[in-house]
């Protein structure tokens, strides 16, 4: 009986592994993601201005059409002023016009990222919408704050043309090739807004325009975690279906030369 109490008694170990049992629900404790961010208040664009839009568009896009096919008189006393020559190799749709439409469409738009890290622009229809365009440019953050402390900075997104029975819009595209000041610098990619996006646009919903650091990463990678950020009112233009610009205002609600960004199809 004794050696049928001690062959038992190796079958009742086991229970000492019970507390092991009791202790598995601590990986979750390890795991549990960390605390949620504030909720987003942001709302979705407004549906009703884009159809106006559309339809403001196609009534400019009849009127350029007529005013083109009248001859230019140009003036002896007048002359047009002269293309830097570090824009001289950009495409023909950027040749130093400085047109702004007083009927562009005014959204918000606004570039950061990380100081090391690649720099995305987030187009909204006001400060407290939802992002309606978010493309990953293809320049570093401290590049393009460099290009934009020397003078006018021209970014131009280019994609192939598609058929015209192609109804993708040219702001679905979902990646285009990227010129700075007529330098190919890459390949920009459009991407839904993900956490640190509308994190972002949260934080800045107060904020109409203006440039600045907001702490991002800072505790843990130190200055190059910052998340450095410019926000200003770009006046879009509409070209036609292949074609449309956003340029920057100044705070007078001015066009002013410091930004422009163009989407293309060619």
């Amino acid at each position: 009986m004794a050696d049928h109490q001690t062959s038992d008694n190796p079958q009742t170990t086991p229970t000492r592994t019970t507390p092991k049992s009791d202790s598995l629900p601590s990986p979750p404790s390890e795991l549990s993601p960390a605390p949620p961010r504030p909720p987003v208040s942001l709302v979705q664009p407004s549906h009703k201005n884009k159809r106006h839009h559309n339809k403001t568009t196609k009534v400019l896009r009849v009127f350029r059409s007529v005013f083109r096919s009248l001859p230019i008189i140009a003036p002896t006393s007048c002359r047009m002023p002269a293309i830097p020559a570090a824009l001289g190799s950009l495409p023909e749709y950027d040749t130093g016009v400085h047109y702004r439409s007083s009927h562009g469409q005014r959204v918000t738009g606004t570039l950061f990222g990380y100081r090391k890290g690649r720099v995305s622009l987030s187009i909204q229809e006001t400060p407290w919408c939802l992002p309606s365009l978010v493309v990953e440019l293809a320049m570093l953050t401290n590049a393009l704050q460099r290009e934009m402390s020397s003078g006018m900075v021209r970014i131009a997104l280019e994609s192939e043309k598609r058929h015209e029975k192609d109804k993708t819009t040219l702001l679905e595209e979902p990646v285009w090739t990227m010129y700075c000041n007529g330098k190919k610098s890459g390949y920009g990619v459009k991407r839904e807004a993900d956490d640190v996006d509308l994190n972002v646009m949260e934080i800045l919903k107060a904020v109409s325009m203006g440039a600045g650091v907001l702490p991002g990463n800072s505790d843990v990678d130190g200055p190059d975690g910052e998340m450095v950020y410019m926000r200003a009112h770009f006046d879009r233009v509409v070209g036609s279906r292949d074609s449309e610009t956003f340029y920057m205002l100044s705070p007078d609600g001015h066009s002013g030369p410091e930004l422009s960004i163009f989407f293309v199809r060619i």
